[in-house]
C-alpha cells in the first residue's frame, strides 16, 4: 500500500545557499497526496507546489520549485531523498523560509527524524512509473540514462573531478531502505575552498561551513573529522540522484545510469522520461502488509516491487 508518516516531524536550520534559518516540518498526508511542499510567509498567504516535474523552477547548484509565481523553496534534494529513500510516497513538508535546511549537509538528519517517527500504511495502492525503453540525455562529455529494470530502483553513478582526493569514483546498488540509510544517507555535500567567494558573490554558498560541508583545498580536506567514506563524494552525488528522480512523481522501476552528472542533468533524465508516454507505463504493485512501527522496511511482493535486495 502507499505510506506516509506515522507522526509530524519538525527540524530548524540554516540555508546552504542562502545561508537563511528555516523550520521545516513534514505531516502525514493522505494516500494520492504525493509531496507537497508549503511555504508560509509573514506578509502573505501560503503557497504550495506539488513534487513533479511542472514544479522545477532551476536545478543550478540546487533543486528549486515553485508555482505560476515564481520559485518557492530552494535546495529540496536532500529531503526529498530521504522520503523517496525510506519509502514514503505520501507527505506535507511546510516551510516558512527560502531554502530548506542544509543540516549537516547530508539527509542523515531527515532519516533520522523519519525513523523515529515511523511509516504507516494508507489506503491506496503504491504506483509506479515503470521504464519501458532507454532514455538518455547528454550535455558535453556528461550523460544520464535510464534503462529498464525489473528489479526495482538501481543507481549507478559516476563522477570524475580533476582533484588528487576525488579523481574518478563509481556508487552502484540497488536501492532500498536499508541500503540507503547505510550507504548514502550520511554522505555531505562537498565544495572546493577556491570557489568559495566566486559562489558567494553570486549569491550562493552563504550558509556553507566545515559543519555542513566537505571542503577540499589543493591539499586535501580541510574538515577536521575527515571523510565519512573514502568516497563520499560519489556517495553524496547518487544521494542527490535519489533525490531529483523523485521528481518523476512516482517511485521509479528503472536503473538509472550517470556519468559526471548533477541536479541539471538528473533532471533532464526525468523531464525527458516523461515528456513521452511511450518511455513509460504506470503501474500498480501487489502488496504485502507493512509494519507500522519505528524503521519499518517497506516492500511489496514479485514482480513488480518497489525495492529490490541489494545485489
Amino acid at each position: 500500500m502507499q505510506t506516509t508518516l506515522a507522526r509530524e516531524i519538525a527540524l530548524k536550520g540554516v540555508g546552504v545557499h542562502a545561508g537563511v534559518e528555516a523550520t521545516i516540518t513534514l505531516k502525514p498526508a493522505s494516500a494520492n497526496t504525493g509531496v507537497v511542499f508549503i511555504r508560509s510567509f509573514a506578509d502573505q498567504a501560503p503557497r504550495k507546489a506539488t513534487v513533479s516535474r511542472r514544479s522545477v523552477q532551476a536545478t543550478d547548484l540546487a533543486t528549486v520549485l515553485g508555482d505560476r509565481s515564481g520559485a518557492l523553496v530552494s535546495t529540496v534534494e536532500h529531503v526529498l531523498a530521504a522520503l523517496s529513500g525510506l519509502g514514503v510516497d505520501n507527505a506535507t513538508v511546510e516551510i516558512d523560509g527560502p531554502e530548506v535546511p542544509i543540516l549537516d549537509g547530508s539527509a542523515g538528519d531527515f532519516v533520522a527524524a523519519i525513523d523515529a517517527a515511523g511509516v504507516t500504511e494508507v489506503r491506496g495502492r503504491r504506483k509506479f512509473l515503470k521504464v519501458l525503453k532507454p532514455v538518455r540525455v547528454e550535455n558535453g562529455a556528461s550523460f544520464g540514462e535510464l534503462l529498464p529494470y525489473e528489479a526495482g530502483f538501481r543507481l549507478e553513478v559516476e563522477i570524475e573531478f580533476g582533484h588528487d582526493l576525488i579523481g574518478r569514483q563509481r556508487f552502484a546498488a540497488t536501492m532500498s531502505p536499508a541500503v540507503f540509510r547505510r550507504e548514502l544517507a550520511s554522505a555531505r555535500t562537498f565544495g572546493f575552498l577556491k570557489d568559495v567567494e566566486r559562489l558567494r558573490s553570486a549569491g550562493y554558498a552563504r550558509g556553507a561551513a566545515l559543519e555542513n560541508t566537505v571542503c577540499l583545498d589543493e591539499s586535501g580536506v580541510l574538515n577536521p573529522d575527515g571523510l565519512r567514506f573514502s568516497d563520499e563524494f560519489v556517495r553524496h552525488k547518487a544521494l542527490d540522484a535519489v533525490g531529483d528522480l523523485a521528481l518523476a512523481g512516482m517511485p521509479l522501476m528503472a536503473r538509472y545510469r550517470s556519468f559526471r552528472g548533477g541536479h541539471k542533468l538528473n533532471f533532464q533524465v526525468v523531464d525527458a522520461l516523461l515528456a513521452d508516454r511511450a518511455n513509460y507505463a504506470i503501474v500498480e504493485a501487489p502488496v504485502r502488509p507493512v509494519r507500522d512501527t519505528v524503521g519499518a522496511e517497506i516492500g511489496v511482493s514479485s514482480p513488480v516491487p518497489v525495492f529490490a535486495p541489494e545485489i
